[in-house]
């Protein structure tokens, strides 16, 4: 069932990306339709290995970079920026390197911020940027940066971790993946639901 789900989602944000690169043929300087490619190409880095979600997480950063050039204050571009930095850093198992993006992801949060203050989830993000590096260290510890970034991450992770540690390093994993999926997950909603409305709920 889960499989299903997963596919489905899949599915659904490889035809958000086909939709985006179309529109984007007609209207380049479109924000909001790069916002949304971006975050397409976020999701589906989720279901591919890391050597090919690390390419479709550039491609994304790309996107929202000409976002940003087109409207410098665009919050949700700015919030998949950081998030998009953030998943860029849990791929890299050297903690240098990682560190650099989750600075970079600071930075995007905390102007996402800045532009929506009352924003929980902007908040929330922000904040959990100053715990990533230490995730970071304990996730590559556990051999989880081989993984590849799908939701089955935290599930799989009780049958992966075995001795006393098993609980505490499967939070651990929920804690880290969850959090990045949850984020890239609902910036994406919240773009790509207003904007296919008209089309999939017509009255």
């Amino acid at each position: 069932m889960d499989t299903d789900a997963e596919f489905d989602r899949l599915i659904l944000f490889e035809q958000i990306r086909k939709a985006a690169e179309a529109t984007y043929i007609k209207n380049p300087l479109d924000a909001d339709n790069l916002t949304r490619w971006g975050g397409a190409l976020l999701e589906v880095a989720q279901f591919h290995n890391p050597s090919d979600s690390k390419q479709l997480i550039q491609d994304a950063i790309t996107k929202l970079e000409e976002a940003l050039l087109i409207d410098p204050k665009k919050h949700d571009a700015q919030w998949c920026m950081g998030n998009a930095y953030t998943a860029t850093a849990f791929l890299i198992p050297d903690e240098t390197e990682a560190k650099y993006n989750f600075d970079l992801a600071t930075q995007f949060f905390q102007q996402a911020v800045d532009e929506q203050p009352d924003n929980e989830l902007y908040q929330k993000s922000l904040e959990m940027t100053s715990k990533a590096p230490l995730l970071h260290t304990q996730v590559h510890q556990h051999g989880f940066g081989s993984q590849p970034l799908g939701d089955d991450g935290p599930s799989a992770a009780p049958s992966s971790m075995g001795g006393k540690g098993k609980k505490k390093s499967s939070d651990l994993k929920y804690d880290v993946m969850g959090w990045v999926i949850l984020a890239i997950g609902l910036v994406a909603w919240v773009g790509f639901a207003k904007a296919n409305a008209p089309v999939t709920t017509p009255r």
